[in-house]
């Protein structure tokens, strides 16, 4: 934290921009940093807590180190995204926005990868993958699908 901080003066201005940067370095805004900002920046605690919860790029709970987003677009749905998200929870035992417990897969949703042409589509990170079935959902994640989840 002092750091990231390090970087900043302490005005209440750099607000958002010290979110942003304590996000990136833990990959999410703990409570504890997010009262340690409170002090530095001299905002109260309930303005920095109610700034961060407002914007929807902040989160509360940490994430995977491998972030999965699904493609629910028109050309993944009609390709069978359904499927595929449903397999890759089942796989993962998670449902989107949520973790597993080793913090190695957060899954979610998304509008559009911008890869409609390989619909349906997921990305890993910043890797993606196109043409998907089941079986290759099962290639990519491994293991045997256990019904289940959050």
């Amino acid at each position: 934290m002092e750091e990231v901080l390090g970087r900043f003066k302490g005005s209440r201005g750099e607000l958002i921009g010290i979110l942003q940067a304590v996000q990136e370095r833990l990959g999410y805004l703990p409570e504890r940093a997010m009262l340690r900002i409170a002090r530095f920046t001299k905002v109260p605690e309930s303005q920095v807590f109610g700034v961060s919860s407002f914007y929807a790029q902040f989160r509360f709970k940490p994430v995977g180190r491998r972030r999965v987003m699904v493609c629910q677009g028109t050309a993944c749905h009609v390709r069978g995204g359904a499927k595929i998200l449903d397999e890759i929870e089942k796989r993962l035992k998670i449902r989107p926005g949520g973790t597993t417990p080793d913090l190695e897969y957060s899954l979610d949703t998304v509008a559009c990868i911008g890869a409609c042409a390989l619909a349906p589509t997921i990305m890993i990170n910043k890797d993606t993958f196109g043409r998907l079935t089941q079986k290759k959902v099962g290639d990519i994640f491994g293991g045997t699908p256990e019904k289940g989840g959050e």
